[in-house]
Formats: structure tokens, C-alpha cells, sequence
């Protein structure tokens, strides 16, 4: 069985109607959703409260800026933070960063 033949297998168990022609804008988009990727699974936090998780996954994403000062080589570390973590929380402590209150890492000493 090719991989073509199992993502359709897959789509049909999720969809009970054929699958009508994508345009290639349609298609594109199609191929982004497939391709997207949450943060994986990290044995450290094995409970379902991922509060913990979060935290250490955007303390690593400030870990990585400030020993590398390379913000596009982070940025992957930065997108698995986001995606974890509810977006209220991580604009909480990029404001307390810009403040100086965040009581995380600090990028800046």
C-alpha cells in the first residue's frame, strides 16, 4: 500500500463523502493542515496538566536566545512553546519580559 493510498484510506475513515476536486490554493492549504506538527510528547510531563509542560517548553525556547542569540534557529522551539501553551499565558510572559518582571529566564543579562 503507497502512502497516497493510505492518507486516502485515512480520509475516508474520517469523511463518509468523497473527497471533491481541490483547487490548488485548496490543495495547498490541505497540504499546510497535514504538515502541521503540535509539540511532541515529552515523558518529563506524563500527566494531562500540561501547565508544567508549557512553562519549561518556553523557558527552553529563552534557553536557546540567549546561548545561540540566533532568533530564527529558535524559532522552531518558540512554535512548539506556542503550541502548547494557552496564547493568553504566552502573551502574559512576553509582556513581563518587555517589563522585566518575567520570572522565567531573562535573555537580556
Amino acid at each position: 500500500m503507497s502512502k497516497a493510498d493510505i492518507d486516502t484510506y485515512k480520509l475516508n475513515k474520517i469523511f463518509t463523502t468523497p473527497i471533491p476536486e481541490l483547487s490548488a490554493e485548496q490543495q495547498e492549504l490541505l497540504n499546510e493542515v497535514k504538515a502541521h506538527r503540535t509539540t511532541p510528547r515529552d515523558v518529563r510531563f506524563p500527566t494531562q496538566n500540561q501547565a508544567n509542560h508549557c512553562w519549561n517548553r518556553y523557558n527552553e525556547w529563552l534557553l536557546c536566545m540567549k546561548s545561540t542569540k540566533d532568533e530564527e534557529g529558535c524559532k522552531g522551539m518558540r512554535n512548539m512553546a506556542l503550541q502548547i501553551c494557552p496564547s493568553i499565558w504566552t502573551d502574559k510572559w512576553d509582556e513581563e519580559r518587555d517589563e522585566g518582571t518575567f520570572a522565567g529566564i531573562n535573555i537580556n543579562k
